[in-house]
């Protein structure tokens, strides 16, 4: 198959599945998701993102019909009927299916759905741009809903600005992440630092494996806020996500940044790739 759907037990095509009318993501987004990816029919880090998809539940009081063990499984059974060997891999669980009702039966089981379609890995080397906008979301980014459309609205704008990605901040000024990732820089200390995980920033997996990298290669990490002003007279500005999990930003705002640090950019991107390598061989 070119891709797959899952939802419930069903699988087909992506352009074949239905969902209930009355599934309520439809009506509230009420749910949570991952992303990951493939190589060689291989999801990377899949026990991670499936331990965050608990979590992000488990916040939101969404019940997941799957234990852990079985929920991987399933997946890589999915992955393996799909033909390209590279392929995003997306999952979700939304709360369940009732007519329209703000309030739910606690005792309702979420239903699971499952995307697979082709997904070239991303040359992890590029570099890229970016633009600032506030950070008006809510206060619980830490969770993985799907109540996206902020982040829907700061990717449009990014694209229509031809750049890659939209950088938040919270006033006064407290850079947060991105509209669908992490960033970090490379300080004038020549620290890796990132914002600390609290309610304001998704805890992302390819930012946790950034940092394990830091720590096997001694780069110093600093897990505080940084400004816009900080950020923008860093060392190296990097954004994060699980597709592209290390890029190098050289202009936001239309204005230069970073490029003053490549031996570390390119030592910690050399990492990323090699353990994403390491960890996708072909059997």
């Amino acid at each position: 198959m070119q891709n797959l759907g899952y939802y419930n037990g069903k699988i087909g095509a992506l352009d074949e599945l239905t969902v209930p009318f009355n599934d309520r993501v439809h009506f509230f987004g009420d749910g949570v998701y991952e992303a990951t990816f493939t190589r060689n029919h291989k999801v990377f880090a899949l026990e991670e993102h499936i331990d965050r998809f608990y979590r992000s539940a488990a916040m939101v009081d969404i019940k997941i019909p799957h234990e852990k063990a079985e929920l991987a499984a399933l997946i890589r059974d999915l992955v393996a009927k799909v033909d390209t060997p590279e392929q995003q891999v997306y999952f979700q669980i939304t709360r369940g299916t009732q007519p329209r009702n703000h309030t739910y039966p606690e005792d309702m089981v979420g239903n699971f759905w499952v995307v697979l379609k082709p997904m070239p890995i991303k040359d992890i080397g590029m570099e890229v741009k970016a633009i600032t906008r506030e950070d008006i979301r809510f206060h619980q980014c830490h969770i993985k809903t799907l109540n996206l459309l902020p982040a829907v609205m700061y990717s449009q704008e990014a694209a229509r600005a031809g750049v890659y990605e939209t950088i938040l901040y919270r006033k006064p000024d407290r850079v947060t992440e991105c509209s669908h990732s992490n960033v970090h820089i490379i300080n004038q200390k020549g620290e890796f630092q990132t914002a600390p995980l609290d309610n304001l920033i998704l805890p992302g997996i390819a930012r946790a494996h950034l940092l394990t990298a830091c720590r096997e290669l001694g780069v110093p990490v600093n897990e505080t806020p940084f400004t816009v002003d900080e950020m923008m007279n860093a060392k190296e500005v990097l954004i994060s996500s699980s597709s592209a999990p290390g890029l190098r930003c050289v202009e936001i705002d239309g204005k230069p940044v970073g490029k003053q640090a490549p031996e570390i950019v390119e030592v910690l991107q050399k990492w990323v790739k090699d353990e994403i390598f390491a960890a996708t061989e072909a059997d």
